[in-house]
């Protein structure tokens, strides 16, 4: 528990972290290659469109191969080094776009123009959803990666165009002096013209979309492991404490979680009636197995009551309701769930007698009122509990049912929040002085 309050993550929990960011991982990866084979549809689609037949089946060929590169490294998604295997495709993925992009078409398919006219359309843009697909992936690296290839390899191209003899460039037009703004722009539109300028804008605005996506992702990324840490968090508390008090445990860890507060709280007392003496003819390992049984459907009963399980006392728990969620209907709820245990133990009983077993009878105390609640213990060990009157009240009025012959005993303000269908279930009503107290107090007794 220590761990859990001081926010350090317990090494059990540790190892459940990893599992669960590893599996939101894969799922990210998952995710990235059905956008990308959406992407390959809507491309396809559109080149069926804007490009003639049958320089399409070229394209639709790229395409085909494209959805092979990234099938391969989804389907290795689960393989020990699924990782570098992703980065080495991707290498791949914007070496083939580049490629596909500069190279004009094979001989009959394609349009008779200089190569340097290929670097005029806006094709580029292309190859900038491989930074989209790595962004879907949670994993900023392989967003920088991508980033830092589609520059590199890009460029590469472009400056193997660049330096094509046939290739007419400012540098060497205007070697002997400046252009005048005419013979500029006869340069700029000669088919064979290729400039560097575009290029740069192309790099740097394809550092800066890398760097912005790289830091979105990082954000999502931390976004998604203090969720999957909290969610790990939750379900290792709620092993141990119940699943309100790991909830609020998790959400105000770090902001005085525990301060002692005054509030109106109904407590709940349950007993296994006779249980030293069921366990003597029983032997440890049935009695074992009685007492986990009961401990297993008063967690159920509880837990759907929307109560907390504040400690089990031996063959018996105490439980309060209204402590934590500040919904104020605490004694309601108390009374319901001690109605709904009686049942849930009625059950297990008919299960029992069919194989031959002794039934189990569960004493039930219930009362409400103000307690101090809080954590209480030293550095070391702490307990989230209630601590006052109310709760020794409780206890009496549960060790009571063996007095009045009662299954359940709740005092009577419990039983005026009750509602209709619970409150029935009380047959009898008398004053009880509880031991330990001078001045008798209304009770209400469910048979």
């Amino acid at each position: 528990m220590r761990h859990w309050i001081a926010g350090r993550l317990p090494p059990r929990a540790r190892g459940r972290l990893a599992e669960n960011v590893r599996a939101a991982e894969l799922a990210g990866l998952a995710f990235a290659f059905r956008a990308r084979a959406v992407a390959i549809v809507v491309v396809s689609l559109w080149l069926l469109v804007l490009v003639p037949w049958p320089r399409d089946l070229y394209y639709l060929a790229a395409a085909g191969l494209f959805f092979i590169l990234g099938y391969v490294p989804y389907a290795l998604r689960r393989h020990a080094r699924a990782g570098a295997i992703k980065l080495a495709f991707t290498v791949l993925d914007i070496a083939l776009m580049t490629t596909v992009i500069i190279m004009p078409p094979p001989a009959g398919l394609g349009v008779d123009w200089p190569i340097q006219t290929r670097l005029r359309t806006p094709e580029f843009l292309y190859v900038l959803l491989l930074l989209g697909e790595a962004a879907l992936t949670y994993w900023p690296v392989a967003v920088l990666w991508t980033g830092a290839w589609t520059a590199l390899i890009w460029s590469t191209g472009v400056w193997l165009v660049y330096g094509r003899d046939d290739t007419v460039r400012f540098a060497d037009v205007a070697r002997d002096g400046r252009l005048s703004a005419e013979a500029s722009l006869r340069v700029f539109l000669d088919p064979a013209y290729v400039g560097l300028t575009q290029l740069w804008t192309q790099v740097i605005v394809t550092g800066l979309f890398t760097l912005l996506l790289a830091i979105a992702v990082w954000r999502g990324r931390g976004t998604m492991l203090a969720q999957v840490r909290a969610e790990v968090v939750r379900a290792d508390l709620s092993r141990y404490v119940s699943p309100d008090v790991a909830d609020a445990l998790t959400a105000r860890a770090h902001a005085g979680f525990g301060a002692p507060q005054t509030r109106v709280v109904a407590v709940l007392f349950a007993d296994v009636v006779g249980f030293t003496g069921m366990s003597e003819g029983l032997g440890p390992e049935r009695a074992f197995a009685l007492l986990r049984g009961f401990r297993e459907r008063s967690c159920k009963v509880v837990f759907r009551h929307a109560g907390t399980l504040d400690k089990f006392l031996g063959d018996g728990f105490m439980a309060t309701f209204g402590g934590l969620d500040g919904r104020g209907d605490g004694a309601a709820r108390a009374m319901a769930c001690a109605v709904d245990l009686q049942r849930e133990v009625d059950a297990w009983n008919a299960k029992r007698v069919a194989r031959g077993a002794e039934p189990v009878r569960v004493a039930v105390g219930v009362h409400c009122g103000p307690v101090v609640i809080g954590n209480i213990g030293a550095d070391q060990r702490v307990e989230f509990t209630v601590i006052g009157d109310v709760v020794n009240v409780a206890s009496r009025l549960e060790a009571a049912t063996r007095e009045v012959g009662g299954r359940i005993v709740a005092s009577d303000g419990c039983l005026t929040a009750a509602g209709p269908e619970v409150a029935e279930q009380f047959t009898r009503s008398l004053p009880l002085t509880l031991r330990g107290r001078s001045q008798p107090i209304l009770v209400h007794v469910a048979e």
